[in-house]
């Protein structure tokens, strides 16, 4: 009988790497009764299992500056092959999700890579998922991989390492957002700071990267995000401006009344009747936009009218754009949206 993913998880979780030494991480794959064949892009692992070959990734320049003496710094095995379109990747990690937190209970950090991954890889065109289960000094992930779903056994420290030493205030220093929960599995888990747009520009393309995957991430990680942003205005006050609203779907819409919202690319509940589901009164708010699951949303569109709107209202400024501390909780977990580069209050 074939092995499942809940069954390898705890095969990797019990497996010893030896410090992720060269000798330490032959050990391993040899524990797990897998191959080992050295290629020049690094070590393929054979493990026998339909979804394919495993790789170990080595130390390299890239990788350094955060390693403290592994020779690999994950090894990483596809669990669940999909079709390459956003409704069938996400569908896949969310059924490895599910089993891996039966078998595992809630993982210890959930989150978004966005454009920049663990030692600055490119995530996955559809959306960059993942979730960990954080040990030392080794820890378990579920992320997005190539062609589905992939388990990453990893060296706690150099991931980690490199994560916080991203917040060095750059905009698009750290991309995705990343959550973690009140639980003794993240006791001494750093948080990176973040960066703040300093141009509409940069405030759309945050929020185009962030609207065209968000969809099938949510669908991916089984949660919902509920979203506020606030303006100031010059003329004082700080009224709440739009919602963004994901499940499955993406909803959004724009609460001030006294913009020509379709002008700028708004409709009704009437042309957007799926918005109902987040905002229940025809009326309240009146501007709506449904934007589609998993692969429908255009970023890009979205986030133009957002920022039209926004400066349509009279925020001038992107430090004048506030995301609504209540976007901060997803469940059982505390999330910062890095990728927005916005200001939260």
């Amino acid at each position: 009988m074939a092995e499942t993913i809940a069954e390898l998880a705890g095969r990797l979780i019990g497996s010893d790497a030896g410090g992720w030494s060269q000798d330490g991480a032959r050990a391993l794959v040899a524990g797990l009764g897998w191959s080992w064949t050295d290629t020049a892009a690094g070590p393929v692992i054979g493990t026998g299992r339909a979804t394919g070959e495993a790789r170990l990734r080595p130390v390299g320049s890239m990788e350094q500056r955060y390693a403290g003496g592994e020779a690999y710094v994950e090894l990483a095995v596809p669990v669940g092959p999909a079709e390459p379109d956003a409704a069938s990747q996400a569908a896949a990690f969310r059924a490895a999700r599910e089993e891996l937190t039966a078998a595992l209970g809630e993982a210890s950090v959930i989150g978004v890579y966005g454009d920049v991954g663990p030692f600055y890889d490119s995530g996955q065109l559809w959306g960059s998922p993942y979730l960990r289960w954080r040990d030392r000094p080794s820890m378990l992930e579920l992320r997005a991989g190539r062609t589905g779903p992939e388990l990453i056994l990893q060296p706690s420290d150099p991931v980690e390492n490199c994560f916080w030493r991203q917040g060095v205030g750059e905009e698009y220093s750290i991309t995705g957002f990343f959550g973690s929960r009140n639980d003794t599995s993240n006791v001494g888990l750093g948080f990176p700071g973040g960066w703040y747009a300093r141009s509409w520009e940069t405030v759309t393309g945050a929020l185009a990267d962030f609207l065209d995957t968000l969809p099938a991430e949510m669908a991916a990680l089984g949660t919902s995000v509920s979203m506020p942003f606030y303006g100031q205005l010059a003329k004082g006050g700080a009224p709440i401006l739009f919602g963004v609203n994901c499940g499955e779907r993406l909803s959004l819409c724009c609460f001030d009344e006294d913009i020509d919202g379709a002008a700028l690319g708004w409709g009704t509940v009437a042309e957007h009747p799926a918005t109902r589901s987040a905002w229940p009164e025809d009326d309240d708010p009146r501007w709506r936009f449904d934007a589609g699951g998993p692969g429908e949303p255009s970023g890009r569109a979205l986030a133009e009218m957002l920022v039209a709107s926004a400066r349509a209202v009279g925020v001038a400024t992107p430090a004048d754009l506030v995301l609504g501390g209540e976007a901060e909780y997803l469940g059982p977990y505390h999330v910062t949206f890095y990728g927005l580069g916005l200001k939260t209050g």
